[in-house]
């Protein structure tokens, strides 16, 4: 019996030991071997850019009016100084079927739902869209000189624009000030989260915009449910995708057209651990794949710049008026 355990033991060391040589050895070439650059002739996805990067506003522009809220989408529209390519926020489904926007799973961090619905940890499911319009979205928001102008709005105080936001708003504001790209997270998991995909198609297909979205989710099951029944949604990888991705970078690796079922890679700037992400290869290989590299959150201007110069499509930013002068300065 001991020597089954310690032989069993010697298998899992190995088995470790040749994942870690992989996972460093796929750091260096990723970082330092650019591969091989894509033929842009056969490459029909659009959301791939051959000259610049395309600046999109993360969470709405997160830095510049309170997240996921439509003073934020009119802040950027109506700004004279920069312009936003692609919005990027997040959907939560309510009690009573909607789609809001809302990027964590309870509203305690950017609302005053704690103090107005009484209790910690309120996540939107649990409320419908009319009980949560009374919440003020703006409440948490620190502006870049410290200052938050929008705690101490009450009741009917709040401005229609700091109010719960549903999708179908958003989008009919968008599409009437010229039309734009998308970058929709799915943040339900479970089937709150399939439910959330269904909406979410509805709302596209009925509004002719499914080209015009990159859905994304970390949630396994919700992936599974949208290849399976929307298979013309376009999405992004998830995160065993990428992981499968990046060692097929490192190798070099030639699949058949159709092996990756995603049009988007939607990654941290930073990369994981040794895993280098931003990286002249992970583009080159995505490109010659036909997928598009589109980082989050880049919040410093030598990183858009870096990201830009190694070919990035799509760069997401807190503050997208920062991003948009360095890539167009």
């Amino acid at each position: 019996m001991k020597k089954a355990l310690k032989i069993t033991q010697r298998v899992v060391d190995v088995i470790f030991a040749f994942v870690f040589i992989v996972i460093i050895v796929s750091g260096v070439v990723c970082k330092f071997i650019p591969g091989k650059k894509a033929d842009y002739s056969k490459v029909s996805n659009p959301y791939i850019t051959t000259d610049k990067a395309l600046v999109s506003a993360h969470r709405s522009g997160k830095d510049i009016a309170p997240e996921n809220t439509m003073l934020a989408f009119e802040t950027c529209i109506e700004s004279e100084d920069f312009d936003v390519d692609i919005f990027e926020f997040d959907l939560h489904i309510t009690k009573d079927g909607r789609l809001i926007l809302l990027h964590d799973n309870t509203l305690d961090r950017t609302t005053d739902s704690e103090e107005v619905f009484g209790e910690e940890g309120v996540m939107p499911s649990e409320k419908t869209y009319e009980e949560l319009r009374t919440l003020n979205f703006g409440a948490d928001f620190c502006n870049k000189e410290g200052e938050y102008p929008y705690r101490d709005l009450k009741e009917d105080k709040i401005p229609e624009n700091l109010r719960a936001v549903l999708l179908e708003d958003v989008l009919d504001y968008l599409e009437g000030n010229g039309g734009f790209d998308y970058i929709i997270e799915i943040k339900d998991a479970g089937e709150l989260g399939e439910k959330a995909a269904d909406e979410l198609y509805r709302i596209l297909k009925e509004k002719d915009l499914l080209d015009n979205v990159v859905v994304g989710t970390f949630n396994g099951n919700v992936t599974k449910y949208m290849d399976e029944k929307y298979p013309d949604m376009m999405r992004s990888a998830g995160i065993s995708e990428v992981v499968i991705f990046y060692l097929a970078a490192t190798l070099d690796i030639d699949f058949e057209d159709g092996f990756f079922k995603y049009k988007a890679l939607q990654i941290p700037h930073g990369g994981y651990y040794v895993f280098s992400l931003a990286s002249e290869r992970v583009v080159n290989y995505a490109h010659k794949n036909n997928i598009a590299v589109q980082y989050w959150t880049v919040n410093e201007a030598e990183d858009v710049k870096k990201l830009n110069d190694l070919g990035a499509d799509c760069i997401m930013s807190d503050d997208p008026d920062m991003a948009y002068d360095v890539i167009n300065g």
